[in-house]
């Protein structure tokens, strides 16, 4: 059976919601990992949920970054594994050289809590295989420090090893500035790293991935990289 890490900071509030489409959802296993551990068990996928970790002092991501366990965090990725951060998980992803880029403030300066459409970009991943190339589908997001920003140098290289995975859109799959909630450069919504196991994603896949949730098109990410359902 498959066996996830869900890392928990001090401010995080989205571990609970992995921790429950993992075990609840895909009847998968699914075990907490707190930010001071220094030694992990051998785990198929880590996950680093959303949330303000360490009350997003100093700058989103910045402090949880040098947690004890991002150690073995850094090595799990190194050991070519799956390894998700989903939206404060991808500021520290960021913010520990996991991913390029930087995560900045939202143009208009609000905390936008809303449900948004993403373009599949990247289907061909570990994360998205479950998916359509081009699919359009809805996630919630909820940030204030979501607007993925990246040099032109930095965005060719993404563009060259097909990283950019999802893109924001309208409901018609249309890329534009009017469904960009952020300001996010190219609608970048979620980015992978150049070894394809390190995803980073504004949107909260595992809060859409029941009926009930009023989408389940999150569900995806989830069993395109551990099956189930």
């Amino acid at each position: 059976m498959k066996k996830v890490g869900v890392v928990v900071f001090p401010g995080s509030n989205c571990d609970y919601d992995v921790y429950h489409v993992v075990k609840k959802v895909l009847n998968l296993n699914a075990e907490y990992i707190w930010h001071k551990d220094t030694s992990i068990r051998d785990y198929d996928a880590i996950v680093l949920p959303g949330g303000f970790s360490y009350g997003d002092n100093l700058r989103a991501g910045a402090i949880a970054r040098f947690s004890p366990v991002m150690q073995e965090v850094v090595k799990h990725a190194e050991a070519g594994k799956p390894l998700i951060g989903i939206c404060n998980g991808f500021q520290v992803l960021v913010e520990a050289g996991l991913l390029p880029g930087a995560l900045i403030t939202n143009t208009d300066l609000k905390f936008h809590c809303d449900d948004v459409y993403l373009k599949v970009a990247n289907n061909d991943t570990i994360f998205t295989k479950d998916y359509n190339e081009g699919q359009v589908i809805k996630m919630p997001i909820a940030h204030y420090t979501g607007n993925y920003f990246a040099t032109e140098n930095v965005f060719k290289e993404l563009q060259d090893n097909d990283s950019v995975v999802f893109q924001y859109c309208d409901v018609d799959g249309n890329v534009n500035n009017k469904a960009n909630p952020n300001g996010s450069v190219y609608n970048i919504a979620g980015i992978m790293n150049k070894g394809k196991n390190v995803l980073g994603m504004m949107p909260h896949p595992e809060r859409a991935c029941e009926p009930l949730l009023g989408s389940d098109e999150g569900l995806g990410v989830f069993t395109s990289i551990l099956g189930g359902k």
